[in-house]
């Protein structure tokens, strides 16, 4: 029943891929997107789509309603890109200097408006309403999803769905994952003061590059020693800044990390933590410290019955090759709000470039197969015409969701 349907998006394939070069020639960083929410409001607007600008901030919403009267799908993509030089040599090369879609979302974005232009045409087939969220700013804390969920787009959804593109798996991969699927991902600072002077007489300072390395030791002794083995967390320094010169011990360093966890008690204990090490240590050592921890998005919680409904809609879905159930994995994502709110799933789509090297998100040269965006956009209208048909198996009580 659907073959007609697939076809006409593959049929779309040239008109997504100039939409998501057009995206990618003109990126936008997090929570600074102008140019690119207007362009997709306007490709709704002339698929006849009820639209909302505005929403959240700077989000979008497409709204379709079918001919006949049912429960409502809510798909998103989103569009922010990263503070990255590209170093493609493509005749779609991001234009603006140190800004580039580096992680796909540029893909996403094609994928879910190509969806959106079928499901528009084939509107007398729906049992029920479409609704396309074009989220802004996932890249970057609090992100977008939050506010959009506020400003009351999920008013009315039964479901929820999300892809993300990967680079690191072949063209027809599909991957999902129950439960715990991505991170909660929260940030730290720290602030070190201590007491400058020269280097030749450090006896005479209190050395915060010093101060900071003996924290770093320590705040690794967390994971290793305090976490349960089998409850995964990350505590990693990303940055460690202070001092420029051989022979001057500075008065202040800056550490900056990131943590990452699943289980809500982990990610408790490890603040708590964290924050006594930080405090003793500058204290021990004579320095003063401010430590700043802040709470980023929580884990993405993929509920199994929606999932296992992606699972067959792949099943019987072309172009796709393989199904693999991965592991989860320590990266953070905001559509964790979405699913915090309603049912649904976060499902990766491969999209590695054929014949290329290939460069993982957020490098430099990464780049997608843009045939990806037909996979996501297939799956996407396999799943919403399930849903809203009624005809899957009689759902199984959900396990409830462990904290």
């Amino acid at each position: 029943m659907l073959d007609p349907l697939f076809d006409q998006l593959e049929d779309l394939l040239p008109e997504m891929s100039a939409f998501r070069r057009d995206l990618h020639m003109f990126p936008e960083l997090s929570h600074h997107e102008t140019e690119t929410p207007k362009k997709v409001a306007a490709y709704l607007s002339e698929l006849g789509l009820e639209v909302k600008t505005g929403v959240g901030g700077r989000g979008v919403v497409g709204i379709l309603r079918g001919d006949k009267p049912g429960k409502t799908v809510a798909l998103r993509a989103d569009f922010d890109a990263l503070p990255i030089q590209e170093e493609n040599d493509v005749p779609y090369k991001s234009r603006i200097d140190g800004v580039m879609h580096a992680c796909g979302h540029d893909i996403h974005t094609g994928a879910l408006l190509g969806t959106a232009a079928v499901l528009s045409k084939n509107k007398d087939m729906l049992e029920g309403t479409v609704v396309f969220l074009h989220q802004f700013a996932e890249e970057v804390i609090p992100g977008g999803a939050k506010s959009m969920i506020d400003d009351g787009c999920l008013d009315g959804v039964d479901v929820v769905y999300g892809a993300h593109v990967s680079s690191l798996h072949p063209l027809g991969t599909i991957g999902l994952k129950e439960k715990n699927a991505m991170a909660c991902g929260d940030t730290f600072e720290i602030e070190i003061s201590g007491r400058g002077g020269h280097a030749a007489t450090p006896h005479l300072t209190i050395d915060p590059l010093m101060v900071g390395s003996q924290m770093m030791i320590n705040l690794q002794q967390i994971v290793s020693r305090q976490v349960d083995p089998v409850k995964p967390a990350v505590v990693s320094v990303t940055a460690f800044n202070g001092g420029d010169s051989y022979n001057v011990i500075p008065d202040s360093a800056r550490i900056q990390g990131t943590v990452r966890t699943f289980d809500n008690d982990v990610r408790d204990a490890i603040e708590k933590s964290m924050e006594s090490i930080v405090t003793t240590t500058g204290e021990g050592l004579g320095a003063h410290v401010d430590f700043t921890y802040t709470r980023g998005y929580p884990a993405v919680w993929n509920h199994p019955e929606e999932t296992k409904r992606l699972e067959k809609v792949a099943q019987n879905t072309p172009g796709v090759e393989q199904i693999e159930y991965i592991q989860e994995q320590m990266g953070m994502e905001d559509f964790a709000y979405y699913l915090l709110e309603r049912p649904g799933t976060f499902f990766w789509v491969g999209g590695a470039p054929a014949g290329e090297p290939i460069y993982p998100h957020h490098h430099p040269r990464f780049d997608i197969d843009e045939r990806s965006m037909v996979d996501i956009g297939r799956l996407f209208i396999g799943t919403v015409y399930q849903y809203l048909s009624g005809v899957e198996e009689q759902a199984q009580p959900e396990t409830a969701r462990a904290e």
